[in-house]
């Protein structure tokens, strides 16, 4: 499964818990949003995550 950052943002745009982790990421590790959308995905999305399904379908 490969990074998309415009399906990672349709993602973070329909789960508001990610939207929050989000904010939460970027504010805690003063990372720019790209960096800090690329950490969610590998923390929330990659390998078996909990929002691993939901982010294939919104990748077709």
């Amino acid at each position: 499964m490969k990074y998309s950052k415009a399906t990672m943002l349709k993602l973070v745009n329909e789960e508001r818990a990610l939207h929050d982790e989000l904010k939460r990421i970027k504010s805690e590790m003063d990372l720019e949003k790209n960096l800090a959308l690329k950490a969610l995905y590998h923390s929330a999305v990659a390998d078996g995550g909990r929002y691993q399904m939901r982010y294939q379908e919104l990748d077709r």
